[in-house]
């Protein structure tokens, strides 16, 4: 497929998955338009970058669905002067376009073949950290925004610890139908949850809770 018609796909991706789910921050629109989705997907698959659902990578990841993803981030209300945290970047597109609307983005992943993938795209203020997913990235926080991309059972203390004052940690707790979009607030040692919508995403290895026994 040509670049011509992967660039006219991106439009009515943008046109007729993100506009019509209420995305409306012109900075993540924008972002979704220029980042080239194909580059993130696997050879055999990029005539599928652009559908509206998420695309297998392999060991039960996947790349999330355009619109999930940007509701995510929009839900996150990332500003230019933001350092941001992504928790299970895959292949890299959500720090593609983390790194269009933020100040720097660290993107953290555990699965050794999408880390590698992932570290070959190339941006100045795009850093790639090759970690457990439920431990973040410490060393290299505090983190204005967090996004964890894909469905947990909780969101681990861990994570919370590596916000600053006032940021912003964005999660799908639950799965299937039962999903939800939240947003956590840190402020000072408290961090308060709001709710933001329904959604169903993949689950994220690594975030199950602990099977409890009762007699």
């Amino acid at each position: 497929m040509s670049h011509a018609a992967f660039e006219a796909l991106r439009v009515k991706m943008v046109d007729g998955q993100l506009r019509t789910t209420d995305v409306t921050s012109h900075a993540v629109l924008d972002a979704f338009l220029s980042v080239p989705r194909e580059d993130f997907v696997p050879d055999a698959k990029k005539d599928m970058a652009y559908i509206d659902a998420d695309i297998a990578l392999g060991n039960g990841r996947y790349l999330m669905e355009p619109s999930p993803l940007a509701k995510l981030i929009q839900l996150a209300e990332v500003k230019s002067s933001d350092v941001v945290l992504i928790i299970g970047c895959a292949t890299g597109y959500s720090a593609a376009i983390l790194g269009h609307i933020a100040a720097k983005v660290v993107a953290v992943e555990d699965d050794a073949a999408l880390f590698g993938a992932a570290s070959g795209f190339s941006a100045s203020n795009v850093e790639f950290v090759a970690s457990r997913l439920a431990a973040g990235a410490a060393a290299k926080g505090p983190f204005n925004v967090i996004v964890v991309e894909g469905a947990v059972d909780s969101v681990p203390d861990a994570l919370f610890a590596q916000l600053s004052d006032g940021g912003r940690l964005v999660a799908v707790e639950g799965e299937g139908l039962s999903g939800v979009a939240r947003v956590h607030v840190k402020s000072g040692k408290t961090v308060s949850a709001r709710r933001g919508f329904n959604l169903s995403v993949k689950p994220l290895p690594g975030f199950r809770a602990a099977p409890v026994f009762a007699l």
